[in-house]
C-alpha cells in the first residue's frame, strides 16, 4: 500500500461510498428541511482507515457532492469542511487499526461528532442566517452522529479481519 495510486483509489472509493451513503438513506427532518442519513459511518470509517490527510479528503469530498447531488448546494463548502476535519480528528486519534480500542474510536468519534453538530450549529446560524434558530437542527444532527458512531464502532471487527492495516501507510 506504499502506492500513492492504490490510496487515492482508496480514498475515491471511500468518497463515493460517503456520497451514496448519504443520499441514499434518508429520514426527512420536517423541522428543518434537512434529513438524517448514514454517511457519518462513512466519513468516520474514511478517517481510521486512510488517516487525516486521505480520509479527511474523502469523507469531506463525498460529503459535499451529495450536497451537490441533493440540491443542498449552499451547504456543500460548510459540509467539505465539517466532514473533512472530522475524518481528520478521528484519523489523528486512531492511528492503527491493528491496535484500535473501543474506546479511542467512541472517544475521537463522539469528537468528531460534536465538532459536526456544532460546525453545522454555526454555519445556519451565521451564515445563513438563522440566528438561534439553527438550533433546530442540533437533535436531528445529534442522532445521526450518534448513529454513524454506533455503525463505525460494530463495523471496525470487520475491518480487523481484513488485510487493511496497510492502508494507514501515509509517509
Amino acid at each position: 500500500m506504499k502506492n500513492k495510486t492504490l490510496r487515492l483509489v482508496m480514498a475515491a472509493l471511500l468518497a463515493a461510498m460517503t456520497c451514496v451513503a448519504t443520499m441514499v438513506i434518508k429520514i426527512p427532518i420536517i423541522a428543518t428541511g434537512g434529513y438524517i442519513n448514514l454517511g457519518d459511518c462513512i466519513v468516520l470509517l474514511s478517517g481510521i482507515l486512510l488517516g487525516p490527510l486521505y480520509g479527511g479528503l474523502a469523507a469531506g469530498i463525498g460529503s459535499a457532492l451529495a450536497d451537490l447531488f441533493s440540491g443542498y448546494v449552499a451547504f456543500a463548502p460548510a459540509t467539505f469542511l465539517i466532514k473533512g476535519i472530522m475524518a481528520v480528528i478521528v484519523g489523528a486519534f486512531v492511528k492503527d487499526l491493528t491496535k484500535k480500542s473501543i474506546f479511542k474510536t467512541v472517544l475521537s468519534g463522539g469528537c468528531a461528532e460534536c465538532l459536526m453538530i456544532a460546525g453545522y450549529f454555526f454555519f445556519e446560524a451565521v451564515f445563513m442566517g438563522y440566528g438561534l434558530g439553527a438550533a433546530a437542527a442540533i437533535p436531528g444532527n445529534a442522532i445521526q452522529g450518534i448513529v454513524g458512531l454506533i455503525l463505525t464502532t460494530i463495523l471496525i471487527p470487520v475491518f480487523r479481519t481484513c488485510d487493511l492495516p496497510l492502508l494507514r501507510e501515509e509517509k
